[in-house]
């Protein structure tokens, strides 16, 4: 049954889509990849070439790999298989881990050497996210296989006794939680890829860390750095709050709700209107990078992540019945283009960061953020589809 839907929301929303699928997609997998070596760049210079001088940090390639995969299930890149199998093949040829027989290194140079050989738990997050879509838009069991025997090698070779995963193999001087956040979205990938509910158990165990240990009840925020046991970092680093990060639990949490009927609204509307409230800009409506609890600015440069997270949020508070998050949606959409999305030369291309006076500080174009863009594009269409259509032919199209 078709229901209304904010018309401001269907019109940014539809461009939204447009433009992932006309430019940013075609513009990596043309510019952004090496069809000789099939390694995704680090990022775009602002001329729209690739920097072939950067280092490539591993994770991005799982990213990556993550995106065509999506766009091959959505029907929004039709190479998308093709790009995302000949990149598993560069990663397990360059970025496996020569020691270790699990996993991968954390960085290579630009001729494909590893660097840096740590393992962080962070990058392997993102192996297990790219895994689950390539098993669930491709049918590839040898990447469900790659998933499964990562969380195994994380379970026994990360193991924490005070709940969840060290920072990786290396010392590490705080424990952060955004490592977990990016496992939850894998977890809820893996069963929305197989419906094995063992990883909704395990999801269960990232929501259980966050409303014991990452949210402050009394602050009604998300805490980022922690001491071994999980107590709160003292000082300067234990004040650190990201509302974009705040945003991205937002969406995490309602999709657990969705998956598991464990009602989290308390938590998720906490969440978003703190956020709002201590981080949004009153000039641009563009969210700080870092913020303290009483809504004082720490890092008052403008990433442009964190507003995509926003525009996830809205749309999951909107399809948990919240009616301001179709128009909040709407307005973050029309941010996102008015700040990132303004090439008119290169339409593909976005900005990274914008400063404190909202001009621009990076105007390089990184791989690593088209898997929040691809995500946030898919959420807002499939949400307008299932206000004005079939709710199945919506269903298909969610996460």
């Amino acid at each position: 049954m078709k229901s209304v839907v904010n018309n401001h929301l269907l019109q940014v929303s539809a461009r939204f889509e447009d433009w992932i699928r006309q430019h940013a997609l075609p513009l990596w997998a043309h510019d952004g990849f090496d069809p000789s070596t099939h390694v995704f760049y680090e990022r775009l210079l602002p001329d729209g070439s690739a920097d072939c001088q950067a280092n490539i940090r591993v994770r991005v390639q799982a990213r990556q790999i993550f995106v065509y995969a999506m766009a091959h299930h959505l029907g929004w890149y039709s190479d998308g298989r093709s790009i995302a199998e000949k990149n598993i093949a560069f990663v397990d040829s360059h970025a496996a881990h020569p020691i270790a027989g699990q996993g991968y290194a954390h960085l290579l140079d630009s001729h494909f050497k590893i660097i840096d050989g740590r393992q962080d738990l962070y990058d392997h997050s993102f192996f297990v996210l790219a895994y689950a879509w390539c098993y669930r838009s491709f049918g590839m069991e040898a990447a469900l296989e790659k998933a499964v025997a990562l969380i195994e090698y994380f379970d026994r070779v990360f193991y924490s006794k005070h709940g969840g995963w060290i920072e990786g193999d290396y010392p590490a001087e705080y424990r952060r939680q955004n490592p977990h956040m990016h496992l939850l979205e894998a977890f809820l990938a893996l069963y929305d890829a197989t419906r094995e509910e063992r990883w909704l158990a395990k999801a269960g165990e990232m929501v259980r860390l966050f409303e014991t240990r990452f949210y402050d009840r009394d602050q009604q925020v998300l805490l980022e750095y922690f001491n071994d046991d999980w107590s709160v970092l003292a000082a300067d680093k234990g004040e650190i709050l990201e509302p974009g990060h705040m945003m991205e639990w937002v969406w995490l949490l309602r999709w657990y709700e969705d998956r598991t009927g464990r009602l989290v609204s308390h938590f998720a509307d906490a969440l978003f209107d703190k956020a709002l409230e201590i981080g949004l800009s009153r000039d641009s409506g563009l969210l700080y990078d870092e913020v303290k609890a009483d809504g004082s600015v720490i890092k008052p440069t403008k990433r442009c992540w964190p507003v995509i997270e926003y525009i996830k949020a809205s749309i999951a508070q909107a399809r948990a019945g919240r009616a301001e998050g179709e128009e909040h949606a709407a307005i973050a959409i029309d941010r996102l283009f008015q700040y990132y999305i303004c090439n008119e030369r290169i339409p593909g291309l976005y900005i990274d960061r914008r400063g404190a006076d909202d001009g621009i500080v990076d105007d390089v174009t990184p791989a690593s953020t088209l898997y929040h863009l691809i995500v946030a594009a898919a959420e807002a269409s499939a949400y307008c589809s299932e206000k004005t259509s079939d709710p199945q032919m919506a269903a298909d199209k969610r996460r």
